[in-house]
């Protein structure tokens, strides 16, 4: 074939190709919201068809008998449409593909689990597979979390209705003896409603913080804290309370460390463990906290002696709200609401994580023989590191 008679077929061709493309093209666009395989039966069609055309065109050109025209027309003609079935049949096997990937994505949106989809026809569709699967269990895991989240969240607003109705009705109480002047004693009205006031305070100081905590805007100002000053500030502040519950705090700081921190939060958060021991461990029995550098981390311990807690709750005692079994609940005396300075509602230990996480750090809680251990585990502080906000 000459030159000349080459460019003319291929010229031939070249425009059949791009009139029939652009008709495909806009029946696609109609048929948009049709099934897969009648869009791939489009695009094979289409491309059937332009070859079929360019074979006819070229054959027309070459000036060969009508005979063998029409030969060759009728092969391209049944090859077309013997292809055309094939694809259709295969295509039934990917839209089945396709279908139970709809299948699972609608059960995975319905809520349930899907463990497998079946075997796919392709590397692609398994890949998609493979990933729905996944994300199944990402979501399964999501809504457990967030059905533990609104059950603590649920636990969280019946233990604080709960605790602001009682002092609320002593306070109720007591003023209405004192405005009808049948209280005997006025002054311990007084004492009793300014110690139900101090315990209202710090019941809704803790709220407050754990707000800043849950939402992210716990501002800290960091610097070189020495760790050895903290607790020792802390265990002299809490050592009238421990005496006068007859329980002996021991500092028994092995080693100092200077840590990366707040004062104010980490202060808080090693008063609220000893708070904690305090409250849950029985008259007489010791409370030691101490101070260990591990690893390159520093980790202040606080080891109670109030029995323990069951192996199934340690994973919720850092949950806001919740409390543990009436063997570790507290029974405060009469003017010891203030002196404690806890609010009672199960805040302090989930306020100790939320300070932990905010220095980069963590809490831990195992029994030990007789009781509980917490460790609270933070950086050691780097010298040159910039202050910066959690």
């Amino acid at each position: 074939m000459s030159w000349p008679d080459l460019l003319q077929v291929a010229g031939l061709s070249l425009a059949i190709t791009v009139v029939i493309g652009a008709a495909a093209v806009l029946l696609l666009r109609v048929l948009r919201g049709s099934s897969l395989i009648v869009q791939v039966c489009v695009l094979v069609f289409a491309a059937l068809l332009s070859v079929v055309l360019s074979i006819v065109g070229a054959s027309w050109l070459m000036y060969i008998s009508p005979h063998d025209l029409t030969v060759a027309v009728n092969v391209a003609c049944i090859s077309g449409v013997v292809s055309l079935i094939l694809v259709a049949g295969l295509g039934a096997v990917v839209v089945r593909n396709a279908r139970s990937l709809s299948t699972a994505a609608r059960r995975i949106g319905a809520g349930e689990r899907v463990h497998a989809v079946g075997p796919q026809a392709s590397a692609e569709f398994r890949t998609l597979a493979q990933e729905l699967v996944a994300t199944s269990a990402k979501l399964a895991e999501s809504r457990e979390r967030e059905h533990r989240i609104d059950e603590s969240r649920r636990e969280l607003v019946a233990w604080i209705a709960h605790d602001l109705r009682t002092p609320l009705a002593g306070i109720m109480s007591m003023a209405e003896a004192l405005e009808d002047e049948l209280a005997a004693d006025p002054q311990r009205y007084h004492r009793q409603m300014r110690e139900q006031v101090a315990r209202l305070s710090a019941m809704v100081d803790d709220l407050f913080e754990l707000s800043k905590i849950d939402s992210g805007t716990l501002r800290l100002s960091l610097q070189e804290v020495s760790l050895y000053d903290v607790i020792s500030d802390t265990v002299a502040d809490l050592r009238s309370v421990s005496h006068g519950r007859q329980i002996r705090i021991e500092a028994g700081l092995e080693s100092d460390a200077i840590v990366h921190a707040d004062p104010r939060e980490l202060s808080r958060a090693v008063s609220n463990l000893l708070l904690n021991a305090i409250q849950h461990t029985p008259a007489g029995s010791p409370i030691t906290v101490a101070a260990t550098v591990v690893d390159g981390r520093a980790s202040v311990t606080v080891i109670d002696t109030g029995g323990g807690i069951d192996e199934d709750d340690l994973h919720r005692v850092f949950e806001p709200g919740w409390r543990g079994a009436s063997a570790r609940t507290p029974a405060q005396s009469a003017g010891s609401a203030h002196t404690l300075r806890s609010s009672g509602a199960g805040l302090g230990l989930a306020i100790v994580r939320g300070i932990a996480a905010a220095h980069e750090g963590e809490v831990t809680v195992r029994n030990v023989p007789g009781g509980c251990r917490f460790d609270l585990i933070l950086p050691i502080a780097t010298r040159g590191r910039e202050e910066s906000f959690a």
